[in-house]
């Protein structure tokens, strides 16, 4: 009886169809909504070809995630490949920086509900009204997790249904509507000035675009809760960017086909697409599917984002053990706390400004995995199980140079910013009394793995 409660009390663990629509959740957020405006507004029809590169470089980037993925089967994803590769302080402050990432990615959505709700509620436009808003989702979202953290399932599950469905009904109702005066002009006339212009553009576009595939880097973070990780992380890492490569540009060629210049000047640029091609109904239609989709996309962030520093503190002694508390819900409420904190201090900004932010976490986090990727290959610690890259150092090598052209496209307060977050994160490393109970457990685990192929 005993041995049956025990196995009934094990969590089923996540299937391949699982992971891929936790991936397209994860991957499909408000910037497939809100930031097509911005895309066109610099590159016009061409983005579509700014987008097909970006998705090259992600997917290059992806492809060492999913090469490290098969040799790690714990939760943590960068963090955790970074502290393999290259020590405790590198995981540390990978670590701090995905919680960054996490913050600013809730932060982020949450600008974004309040974006789409000014455009038919003009209420929000007021300051006061726009700032209890912000308040008022960010403690609903800590609330819930307090209490209520068995609803992320179905949270997770109904958005990522409502964006998906969101996305099919814009593409399939608006290619009927399709204009093709509007794919002219296809380069921006500022942009055909000379190189430098040009470049200029395509930079500008780039970052926005590469905010569309982010998310990614989340698929391995909760690796413990998947069923045979090493293997099934990889395929669905090349599953996911595929299918979102494909509807990215189906939705960027069809919001162009229906609005044409007009795009660009778009707050809401989808719904108001429609709107163009089909009337109020469709602009009502998109404006339900995307609070839905975004709704769940901030509840998302809300939920794991706090579970990572928790993890920080409690698996590997990186941060005090009052971080990793838990209440009788099984919920980590320091971190709840804190990630509502920060979150609330960055929504203040404007939500291009967090999108910046978002990609330069990211982008953060890329550099030192891609150089774990190149590490290990070298010294053939950590063996793979079932992937490994093709080409041996091309493909981690091809993603770090492309990787660092991000650089270029960073303002001067988004590098401050980053470059604040990651000295503040070094000075309290310092003053952080280690678990050295830790340390041993997890030198004797890296004893275990480092097995020469």
């Amino acid at each position: 009886m005993t041995m049956e409660n025990n196995q009934k009390s094990v969590p089923k663990k996540l299937s391949f169809i699982s992971i891929y629509f936790l991936g397209i959740n994860a991957v499909i957020g408000s910037g497939t909504f809100l930031l097509p405006s911005t895309i066109y507004h610099y590159m016009n029809l061409s983005a579509i070809g700014v987008l097909l590169c970006t998705a090259v470089t992600v997917s290059m980037i992806a492809l060492c995630y999913a090469d490290l993925s098969s040799r790690f089967k714990g939760s943590g994803a960068a963090w955790l490949y970074s502290y393999n590769a290259f020590g405790r302080f590198a995981g540390y402050e990978l670590g701090i920086f995905t919680w960054f990432l996490g913050c600013t990615t809730l932060s982020a959505e949450v600008v974004a509900l309040l974006t789409v709700l000014k455009s038919f509620l003009p209420i929000f436009k007021n300051s006061l009204v726009y700032a209890a808003g912000v308040v008022v989702l960010i403690l609903l979202f800590s609330i819930i997790n307090f209490f209520g953290r068995s609803l992320v399932k179905l949270v997770n599950n109904i958005s990522a249904a409502a964006k998906i469905l969101t996305l099919l009904a814009f593409i399939i109702i608006g290619v009927f509507f399709i204009k093709k005066a509007h794919f002219t002009p296809i380069i921006p006339k500022a942009a055909l000035k000379g190189p430098l212009p040009f470049l200029k553009h395509f930079g500008a576009a780039f970052t926005p675009i590469f905010y569309l595939f982010t998310g990614f880097s989340f698929i391995p973070i909760a690796a413990k809760q998947m069923n045979h990780p090493e293997k099934n992380i990889p395929r669905v890492l090349i599953a996911v960017m595929t299918s979102v490569t494909i509807l990215d540009c189906l939705m960027l060629i069809v919001a162009i086909g229906l609005s044409g210049s007009k795009l660009g000047g778009y707050s809401n640029p989808l719904a108001s697409a429609l709107r163009t091609g089909v009337g109020e109904w469709g602009f009502a239609l998109m404006i339900v599917g995307m609070l839905i989709s975004i709704f769940g996309v901030a509840f998302s962030a809300s939920f794991n984002t706090p579970s990572l520093i928790a993890s920080l503190a409690t698996e590997h002694g990186m941060l005090p053990k009052w971080i990793g508390k838990k209440n009788k819900h099984d919920a980590p409420w320091v971190g709840i706390i804190f990630t509502a904190i920060l979150s609330l201090a960055l929504c203040t900004q404007s939500y291009l400004f967090l999108v910046a932010c978002t990609v330069l976490a990211s982008f953060v986090q890329y550099v030192p995995s891609i150089l774990a990727v190149i590490k290990f290959k070298h010294s053939n610690e950590y063996p793979t199980h079932g992937f490994s890259l093709p080409g041996k150092y091309t493909i981690p090598i091809i993603a770090l140079i492309i990787s660092c052209y991000m650089i270029t496209n960073f303002t001067a307060v988004t590098l401050l910013l980053g470059g604040a977050v990651a000295v503040i994160a070094a000075g309290c490393y310092f003053f952080i009394d280690h678990d050295k109970a830790a340390d041993k457990r997890h030198e004797e685990f890296l004893d275990s793995l480092r097995k020469k192929v």
